[in-house]
């Protein structure tokens, strides 16, 4: 089951009632989980940048697409290499600022995975 986002302010997000002061993803399941930045960062230099590191701990067999929210302006973006990975498993990324990535995860439909961004 799919949590509903209720709303995200700059530094945090609420899902489902509960507040959150990290970014986070969210899994097939409706599992929230604080979002391992650590593991973009290491190869990046930067947390703004999804590794494919990262994209290979969030992915899910089956998963259709991942609605990505790159933050408040827009600053987060998906390695090309992340981006080459979610092709080769018919997971379609789609990137938005937080806010519109929030109305496009409460609209969606099938079997989707999300990671919000909640800063900058």
């Amino acid at each position: 089951m799919r949590p509903k986002i209720d709303d995200c302010w700059f530094g945090n997000i609420t899902v489902e009632g509960k507040r959150y002061e990290h970014d986070i993803i969210i899994r097939l399941s409706g599992k929230v989980r604080k979002r391992n930045k650590q593991l973009s960062k290491a190869v990046h230099g930067t947390a703004h940048t999804v590794s494919l590191l990262e994209i290979r701990e969030l992915y899910r067999k089956k998963a259709e697409r991942i609605i990505i929210g790159a933050g408040h302006e827009g600053q987060l973006q998906l390695a090309r290499e992340a981006a080459e990975f979610l092709k080769e498993h018919d997971c379609r990324p789609e990137v938005y600022p937080t806010p519109e990535a929030i109305e496009k995860w409460n609209a969606a439909e099938g079997k989707v995975l999300g990671l919000f961004h909640i800063t900058c």
